[in-house]
Parts: C-alpha cells; structure tokens; sequence
C-alpha cells in the first residue's frame, strides 16, 4: 500500500524532512539562548546602573582588561581633560543615526594615571578628514562621571583598526593604542561621559543603553519549533494524499478492466 515511500521522489523528500526537522529545533535553541544573553545583559546594565559610583581606578587599572561584570558599571574621576592629545573616533552614529566622530579626551587623574573619556558625538565637519570643531571641556579639576566600557578590539566589536587615518582620527577606542601615543600609563577600557553634561548640548552625549528590551527571539524560537513540529505533520498530510490519488487511480484502472470484457462480449 505505501510502497511508493520507496520511489526516488518520496525518498529524497523523506530526507529532508529528517534534515529540516533537527535544524529547525537547534534554530529555536539558537533564538532561545539569544533571549537568555539578553535577559541577562539586561539584568546586568540596570544592575551597573543603579549602583553606587566608584572611583574608576578602583575599577580597572592600566592593562587591565573590564570584565563583563563591570560593563557600564558608574564610575567617578577627579583631574584634567588633556585636550592637547584629543582624538576623534571615527563612523560613530548620534541619536538620530547621522554618521559623525566620537571625541575621545585623556583624563589625568588627580594623584596620577590617565583615563581615556568619550565625551560623545559630534558631527562631520566640511572636511570628514580635518578634526572637527569640538566644544572644549571644562578646565581645571572637575570631578566626572561616566559609564565603564571595555577596550574596543576589531574582532569584538567588527571595526577595521584602518592604518593611514589623518591626524588625531582613531578607528577604535582602545586604551593600549592611547597609551603608546602618550606615551605614559592609561586605565584599562574607558568611560562614557554622563556628568558634567556640556553646556550648548555638544558633543551630544552618548545615550544611556537599554535594559527594558528583550526582543523577539523567544517569539522567534517559538516560530522556528512550530516549523520543526509542522514538517512531519506536512509528510503525513501528503502521503496520505499520495495513497488517496492511487488508491482512487487502481480503482478507476480496475472499474475500466472490468468493462472491458463485458463490452467484446456484447
């Protein structure tokens, strides 16, 4: 009765079924655990935002790699904007997505070390080559508040590290690079600047991350099991299609075998 299972179509569609069912389940894992890292991430920056402010060289240290638990962890600092070795980050985007620099300014600590601030965006200027026009930071000692981020590094975060920029244009915010240009010690990763915010708005401070967003990948793994759980139903559908069709196709050959000899008769 289901001897057609056997025929070259059935079996390679069979196949298939057996490949798309497995893949479609590790597919819904894959958005499952996508969901976790983000639940948890999430729970990670409301966690490091709502906490108390620590000294940053009570965070890191120069060479020292920020951990992922310490991810926009608050941070304080006391000292100078060093605005003689500013640089600017290129192909960073502002709030509205206008493509633009990231000005990233030294931070001599007040009793010694440096820390590296990214004050925030700015926009191109005539000349995407030139350094642009950036508001200077208060002078003087200021105390600082700013969010703790990691070094940058092409392979965590998909930046070319591009050789030949122009003068004081960097690809990547990266305290090691920082410190050879110095010339002296940098704490590991860097801050986002929160506090002071600048007086006329610019640079345009960079926007505090979002933790309240889970995204679709549950709906999304839900999809993809749905579509694993559907396809051997979708064979089961069609085979007994495919035997209804035969079935009604050797009844009708029969009925037209059976007339046959009644009417060489006649």
């Amino acid at each position: 009765m289901y001897r057609f299972l056997l025929s070259r179509q059935w079996v390679i569609l069979t196949l298939l079924a057996l490949v798309l069912i497995p893949s479609m389940v590790e597919l819904g894992f894959w958005q499952l655990h996508r969901h976790e890292h983000k639940v948890a991430q999430n729970q990670l920056i409301a966690g490091n935002l709502r906490a108390k402010p620590k000294p940053v060289n009570q965070l890191t240290s120069p060479g020292h790699t920020v951990p992922t638990a310490d991810f926009w962890r608050a941070a304080t600092a006391t000292g100078t904007f060093d605005t003689a070795h500013e640089v600017v980050v290129r192909r960073r985007t502002s709030t509205d997505d206008q493509v633009g620099f990231h000005v990233l300014t030294p931070f001599d600590l007040k009793g010694g070390g440096t820390v590296l601030v990214n004050r925030g965006w700015v926009a191109f200027g005539a000349d995407q080559q030139a350094f642009p026009h950036v508001p200077a930071p208060p002078t003087g000692e200021v105390t600082v508040t700013g969010r703790l981020k990691a070094d940058e590094t092409t392979s965590g975060s998909g930046i070319k590290d591009l050789a030949g920029l122009p003068p004081r244009h960097v690809m990547l915010i990266n305290s090691a690079q920082q410190a050879k240009l110095l010339g002296r010690p940098v704490l590991g990763g860097y801050l986002e600047l929160t506090s002071p915010a600048p007086a006329d708005g610019s640079p345009e401070m960079i926007a505090e991350p979002e933790s309240d967003s889970i995204g679709p990948h549950m709906a999304y793994a839900v999809q993809w099991w749905l579509f694993a759980a559907a396809v051997p139903v979708g064979w089961v559908v069609l085979v007994r299609r495919e035997k209804r069709e035969r079935d009604t196709a050797a009844r009708a050959l029969a009925d037209a075998e059976a007339e046959e000899p009644a009417t060489a008769s006649a």
